[in-house]
Parts: C-alpha cells; structure tokens; sequence
C-alpha cells in the first residue's frame, strides 16, 4: 500500500468552505481522477483519507494537510495535477509527497496566520500587539459544545508583530497586518481568540471582521523561531530510498484471455 501526502490550499471565496464540504469535494476528485484508493473494511467502507488540523471555517489556508492510502503505486506529481484538476479553483493541491515517515500530524505543531485589519492604522495595531506581548496572561472565553470555557491565549502566541499593508493600496483606506506564530496547544487557540485577547488588553476593535489566513503549518523550531515544513522529512527520506515503481496515471489493466 502506498501512502501519499499533500499540500491544499483554501483560497478567495473557498475559504467558507467547511471541513466537511471539502471532504466531499475531494472525495469527488478522487473518484474523477479514477486514483486506486484503499477502503476502510466493514459494511460502509470509506476511502482511506486522513485529515491533519483543518483550518476553521472562514479562514483562508496555504497550508493544509491530509494523507491518502493507495492499492496501486502512483507518481505523486501526476497525482498532484490531476487531483487538482479535478477540483473547485480555491481549493487547489500544491504539493505532493510519498509518505517516507511516520507522525505527519505529530510535525504540525504551530501555525503561521496572518489577520488583515481594514480600517485600523498601523500604530494601533503596533501598540495593540506590544501590550499583548507584555502581559502574562490573557483570558479569553468561547462557547464550545460543553459550555463557555475560559483559556489563556498568550501562553500559546509565539511571536506577533504588525505590518503595514501593500504598498499599491488606496492612501484613505487604514490597513495593518498582524504575524503571528500560535502553537497548537489544548485547548486550540484560534486568531479569532487571539483577536478577542487584543480586544481585552488593548482595546483593539476593527470596525470590519479581519481576514484570516493561515500561511504554514509544521513543526516549531526553537532555536530559529520558525515553522518548518512538515513534508521535509519525506522528501529527504526519498531521496535515500529506491523509487516506488509507479504506474501511469492512465494505465489499464491487463485484460484477461479471450
């Protein structure tokens, strides 16, 4: 059985796209694609697909993951392009690998975001971002399925800093973007609580919902402060291991004696 990795994107309009719309979406593109994937055993099998820390609705992604189980070998770039084809723009595949290692979902442990702030200036989302950091500890509440919970978000932010916005944008129009790199930590602290955490300490309101985008997701490297790519590991084991005999996307199967 092989075992693929890939990269997605959830882009422009497609970032509404719940998780569950896009399982569906792939599980369409697979069938369309004709990929050879491994089944689930029991009366209602399903294909073999496992889904690594998605995004929540709402928000854009440059850095989504999942693994698919294959009967039959396959080229991960031709795999790649037809799987791509064969889905909605916005919801595009942008990487692929075969799985060389184990624990993909055990590399993805922090998450770059990005939240783009219409109509706040740059030095209000400088001191905003400067007192969160200072502050040892900032509580946030959000209702989940077993009531309202109360956390602390800043033990989970990393770094945060404000950013000015494109350069080409209309003068009249305050925009600031915040960076800021979250651990993923129980419970998950998602931007929009770390967006209520700055509503606490700062006061910082955007008169517009902010823009979110998650741009990587990986493992946390303490001494340089980043997000490694989670797939590293398996391109690096694939470059000491014998290639896995693919089969052309396009091929059939051998017919049988006449």
């Amino acid at each position: 059985m092989q075992r693929i990795r890939l990269r997605y994107t959830k882009r422009g309009r497609l970032r509404f796209t719940s998780h569950r719309d896009f399982q569906r979406a792939f599980e369409r593109a697979l069938r369309r694609a004709e990929v050879p994937m491994a089944y689930s055993a029991g009366f209602t099998p399903h294909p073999k697909v496992s889904y690594a820390n998605a995004a929540p609705t709402g928000t854009g992604s440059e850095a989504e993951y999942l693994e698919i189980a294959l009967t039959a070998p396959r080229d991960p770039q031709q795999l790649r392009a037809l799987l791509d084809e064969s889905l909605p723009a916005g919801l595009d595949i942008v990487d692929a690998v075969e799985a060389r290692t184990s624990g993909l979902a055990d590399r993805l442990t922090a998450s770059v975001w990005e939240l783009r702030l219409e109509g706040v200036e740059l030095a209000e989302a400088e001191r905003a971002a400067a007192q969160f950091l200072a502050a040892d500890s900032v509580e946030v509440q959000r209702r989940t399925k077993n009531g309202l919970r109360t956390f602390d978000t800043r033990a989970a932010v990393v770094s945060l800093e404000a950013l000015p916005a494109a350069a080409d944008r209309p003068l009249d129009n305050a925009c600031a973007i915040l960076r800021l790199v979250v651990r993923h930590v129980t419970p998950a602290v998602r931007p929009d609580d770390v967006l209520s955490g700055l509503r606490a300490v700062a006061d910082l309101a955007p008169p517009v919902p902010a823009a979110v985008t998650r741009l990587a997701q990986g493992l946390f490297d303490e001494e340089s402060g980043t997000v490694t790519d989670p797939l590293a590991p398996d391109r690096d084991a694939d470059t000491a291991a014998p290639p896995t005999a693919a089969v052309p996307a396009d091929a059939k199967a051998p017919e049988g004696p006449a």
